[in-house]
């Protein structure tokens, strides 16, 4: 641009005198050619004064001579005596633009131009510097100016439909054409680019009317790139048969001996194939075999493409292994061995369209689907090892991934990559592998989606000032120094709301910045200037695993990760995973699917060491079924497990017991702890509230039995006979309820024995011992581990041994040494 203005500053000087004519005679040169006007009579005071005439041309000659800054002043004055003479700011903009001030240039020949709208010139002018400049609103105002000075210059028209399609607004870029062609029926490149611009912004059918209404008013210059262009718009339609009769009646109208061109035959084997007219195929593919097609390979590829998506498979093989034969680049060889693998793939024959996928990955080793697709062919042939070497690959694990880069991920970090990987390491056994290759991706994934599910919680997103700032660049196309400012900016009614928000809210955060700034000076601390993102949160970044929790499969997945950890004794990585899966909103993850996941996790935290985090599993296992007895039976289990007095568990009973009324299994475990901590009374209380509940209950009967008896033995309880009998009235409902168990005879005994009725005891003592009890599977503990030494032996369930030791004690205590003797050696001895 510098070299184009210095140019013509060197030639001022030899067409000085011409310039001068030209300037001098500007503002009269219409005039000239018009003898006769319409109108009323221009009056003299539209005549130049002779001062101003005289200054202007002094200016004029002060220009010539390049004397610019005497040129300026008179001007000036001039402007100032005559303010709608253009000839003034006409010059004032050839000495700027002399001087190389484009700006001021710009804005004296801006307003010349408003003062003269007829004269195109300047306008073009205007055009071609704010093109210069990238200011295309103003482009487009002047080309609309142009426009309306001269209607019939169809160059101007184009240029401003042109504009309008660069600028991505399809729906004025066509229009434009449209009236282009309604001035120039017979333009052919008009009517093209309109109906190239309708089909852009989705109306097809007027764009295929401009071309049909110009092959019937003009059939002799139509040429086969106008039918060609009229085909290709009603196959995406999908108006088959109108592309087909087409294609015919361009058919009829060349020589009978001559052959359709290639591009119009692969249309009509498109069309007709999709028509389901597959007789044309045999025909295409041996006019292809006899022909050349280089130059046209986008559209037999285009024909192999269609086959393949009709599933006429043995078609676009033949097809595809044609053009394989003849030489193209390796990217689209690359692209047809794809292709031929998924024809093989789709008819069944798996292990031809191994090394197919093979060879295309040799060029296109970034396809991930591809390599997901050749790795579980490579599973289905039992080559596993081969499938985790082409997932796997050693030459890429000391690469560095800049994570501010705008690349794509490299395929090995890829998701689907990881995923399939994974399963082939579970599927093989390789749990260790499996773990290292999942668990981190997994765990920074849940984090994320954790961080999302906070920052949605959150009432008002606040942009960062970066985002602020670009959007307000919108607003800098109107300047406000400009004297034409009237143009429309390049941008929607909403994209000007958002900038001019931005902008208010960049002005509030300044003046926010400002009044900190001043406090913080006031009180004598020091300031330290935020940066530009100072004042928005914490950017999240990306998960590694985006589709995790979008299908059931991945939902399978993290539960055998979980799995995994658990029987690799992994726990705390194992509870970490499930705590945030079952955080998750119920949009990312069902109900039943969080409670496999809490159940899985209440298993492996009995399994740990600390029962603080079991606890937190029963619990909520509790409060969802409260009265669910295997709920209560776990959470009780965990309860027991503490050594020292636990203050959640009693806060959290408590809690139960007033809202769950009615909870028997509540009711029960409140008694005992009661009876633990030697509170009989209100055990037996509780005991009775559920025996109301559930009468026939022999564990029920067994609490309240025991509860007063022992009642009975404190000392401030007056009735202590009356309360030991209803005690046993309870013992022998129990008793009844068992069918006279073993164990409940025991239960019995002992409970005679406590009170001191011996020979009841010792009556009932022998009945144990008479009763041959069989063994019965215990429950096994969450935190039971296998071969622990404490795992009872055979004969288990059998109560002789204890029943024999007490009886003992009965008869030591009564003075038979002798039957206290037997008794030990017959049932307490190996």
């Amino acid at each position: 641009m510098g070299k184009s203005r210095n140019l013509k500053k060197m030639k001022c000087w030899v067409l000085a005198m011409e310039e001068i004519e030209e300037m001098m005679n500007f503002g009269s040169r219409k005039r000239a050619k018009n003898a006769k006007k319409r109108g009323r009579k221009k009056g003299i005071r539209n005549k130049l004064s002779p001062e101003v005439s005289t200054k202007i041309g002094d200016a004029t000659l002060h220009y010539a001579a390049g004397n610019y800054k005497e040129a300026i002043p008179i001007l000036e004055e001039a402007v100032q005596l005559a303010p709608n003479l253009q000839d003034s700011y006409y010059i004032l903009g050839l000495i700027y633009d002399a001087m190389q001030d484009w700006k001021r240039a710009l804005n004296f020949t801006m307003i010349a131009a408003h003062l003269s709208p007829k004269d195109v010139s300047l306008w073009k002018k205007l055009i071609s510097w704010s093109i210069e400049q990238g200011n295309f609103g103003q482009v487009r105002y002047c080309l609309t100016k142009a426009i309306t000075a001269d209607p019939k210059d169809i160059g101007l028209r184009f240029d401003r439909a042109l504009l309008y399609a660069e600028l991505g607004e399809y729906q004025k870029a066509a229009d434009s054409y449209d009236q282009i062609t309604g001035i120039y029926p017979a333009n052919v490149e008009a009517r093209k680019m309109a109906a190239k611009m309708y089909h852009m912004c989705g109306q097809l059918e007027k764009g295929i009317g401009i071309l049909e209404n110009y092959i019937n008013d003009y059939p002799a210059e139509a040429d086969t790139r106008v039918f060609d262009l009229l085909i290709s718009l009603h196959m995406k339609n999908n108006s088959y048969n109108n592309a087909v009769k087409l294609i015919e009646k361009v058919k009829s109208s060349s020589s009978s001996d001559k052959k359709l061109p290639l591009f119009l035959d692969a249309r009509k084997a498109i069309c007709l194939a999709r028509l389901g007219n597959m007789e044309i195929a045999e025909d295409f593919l041996q006019d292809l075999q006899m022909g050349s097609f280089e130059d046209h390979y986008e559209l037999v590829n285009e024909v192999a493409d269609t086959f393949l998506d009709l599933c006429h498979y043995g078609y676009a093989l033949k097809l595809y292994f044609i053009i394989l034969g003849r030489t193209f680049d390796n990217t689209k060889q690359a692209t047809l061995h794809l292709k031929v693998g998924q024809c093989y793939l789709s008819l069944g024959e798996r292990s031809k369209a191994i090394p197919f996928y093979y060879n295309a990955l040799a060029k296109l080793e970034d396809d991930i689907d591809a390599r997901i697709t050749l790795s579980s062919l490579l599973i289905e042939e039992g080559r596993e090892d081969e499938a985790i070497s082409l997932l796997s690959p050693t030459n890429c694990s000391n690469v560095t991934i800049d994570v501010s880069s705008t690349l794509p991920v490299p395929w090995w970090l890829s998701e689907k990559v990881k995923m399939q990987l994974a399963k082939i390491y579970r599927s093989k056994g390789m749990l260790e592998d499996f773990v290292d290759l999942i668990f981190p991706p997994v765990k920074k994934t849940l984090h994320v989606e954790s961080m999302t599910r906070r920052r949605k919680a959150r009432k008002k997103k606040r942009l960062s000032k970066s985002i602020l700032s670009e959007r307000v660049k919108l607003l800098e196309n109107q300047q406000e120094d400009n004297v034409f400012g009237g143009f429309k900016p390049v941008a929607t009614s909403s994209e000007l709301a958002k900038a001019n928000r931005a902008k208010r809210s960049l002005e509030r955060l300044i003046a926010l910045r400002e009044e900190k700034k001043a406090a913080a000076l006031s009180a004598g601390m020091d300031w330290e200037c935020e940066d530009s993102d100072g004042d928005a949160p914490n950017m999240i970044p990306d998960p590694p695993l985006p589709g995790l929790l979008k299908d059931d499969e991945n939902h399978q997945l993290l539960l055998d990760l979980c799995k995994t950890l658990a029987s690799l004794h992994r726990y705390a990585e194992a509870l970490e995973i499930i705590n945030c899966v079952t955080r998750l909103p119920s949009d990312k993850l069902s109900i039943d699917k969080k409670e496999v996941f809490q159940s899985l996790g209440a298993k492996i935290a009995y399994a740990t060491a600390d029962p603080k985090h079991a606890y937190d599993y029963a619990r909520s296992t509790v409060e969802k079924h409260p009265y669910n007895i295997s709920a209560w039976n776990s959470y009780y289990e965990v309860i027991l497990r503490f050594q020292n007095r636990f203050g959640k568990h009693f806060k959290f009973l408590h809690k139960m017991r007033v809202i769950h009324k009615d909870s028997v299994p509540a009711m029960v475990i409140n008694g005992n702890q009661c009876t633990m901590q030697s509170m009989h009374q209100a055990a037996a209380e509780e005991y009775l509230l559920a025996y109301k509940l559930q009468p026939e209950n022999p564990l029920i009967n067994l609490c309240v039995g025991t509860a007063l008896i022992n009642l009975a033995l404190g000392l401030r309880l007056q009735n202590k006979h009356q309360c030991v009998v209803q005690g046993f009235a309870f013992l022998y409902n129990y008793l009844r309820l068992c069918n006279n168990s073993q164990e409940a005879l025991y239960n019995v005994a002992r409970a005679y024995q406590h009170v001191g009725l011996v020979t009841l005891a010792a009556l009932y003592y022998e009945k144990v011992l008479a009763v041959q009890e069989k063994d019965y599977p215990i429950r096994k503990l969450p935190n039971r581990v296998p071969g622990d030494p404490r795992t009872p032996k055979p004969g288990y369930c059998n109560l002789h041994m204890e029943a024999a030791f007490n009886l003992h004690l009965i008869y030591k205590k009564s003075g038979s040494l002798d039957l206290s003797r037997d008794i030990l050696k017959k049932y307490c001895t190996p």
